[in-house]
């Protein structure tokens, strides 16, 4: 149901390194931006990969150290071991790099954020190019919210659109982007439905449930499971 995309989010004025561009040019530039990452694009400005500041802290992390493989090392740290001796993004990129598209919506790109374990997303065109970047802040964005603003949207969205549902014998409290349900619906069986529309909403934090119902339609369905004949 969040109508909120990675364009309402994402940041446009996004910097981009090439391949070749050297180890100690990279960290200024992340030290200068205040950022935590870097694109790296080809000539025609399609992600190849991505640069961290884990990525080049390899090199401090082997400092001293050989660079060459080792027997029985894990594939992960053979990975850093290499990167450790990497002189330009090109060899310390993480790649292939993880994107997004900027009609993505922000629940998407927090659950690719999560599962990949990464911070900051490019988003890319259908060419691939790159045309801004994502990070976990960005995507808090959402939450920042009025509260007034989530009490419209969950009572157009969830009970006039979604369920097609007067909401007018209902009650929608909204207190710092948590949202308490109340009043009395039809149907039991409609009361989770109710919440889970209601946790999609943009700018939700948490749904507190004090729906009650005038039937009890899930007695009914359990009823004719038990009448009905092997």
């Amino acid at each position: 149901m969040s109508r909120w995309r990675i364009k309402d989010v994402m940041t446009s004025d996004v910097i981009a390194v090439r391949a070749d561009m050297p180890f100690k040019e990279i960290v200024d530039i992340l030290a200068d931006r205040g950022i935590s990452a870097v694109p790296v694009v080809d000539d025609e400005d399609r992600v190849i990969g991505v640069v961290s500041e884990a990525d080049l802290l390899h090199k401090t992390e082997f400092a001293g150290e050989s660079v060459a493989s080792r027997l029985l090392e894990s594939r992960r740290h053979r990975t850093a071991r290499e990167k450790a001796a990497g002189d330009v993004a090109g060899e310390v990129m993480t790649a292939p790099a993880v994107t997004v598209t900027a009609d993505m919506s922000v629940i998407e790109a927090a659950r690719m954020m999560e599962e990949k374990e990464i911070k900051r997303l490019p988003v890319v065109d259908v060419q691939g190019r790159v045309v801004g970047i994502v990070s976990r802040r960005d995507l808090l964005k959402v939450f920042l919210q009025p509260d007034p603003e989530i009490r419209a949207e969950v009572l157009e969205q969830v009970f006039r659109r979604g369920m097609w549902i007067d909401e007018r014998p209902l009650s929608v409290e909204v207190a710092e982007g948590v949202v308490t349900l109340g009043g009395e619906l039809d149907a039991k069986s409609l009361i989770p439905i109710a919440v889970r529309l209601t946790r999609a909403v943009d700018g939700v934090v948490d749904v507190v449930d004090q729906l009650t119902y005038r039937y009890d339609d899930t007695a009914d369905r359990r009823a004719s499971r038990y009448m009905s004949p092997p």
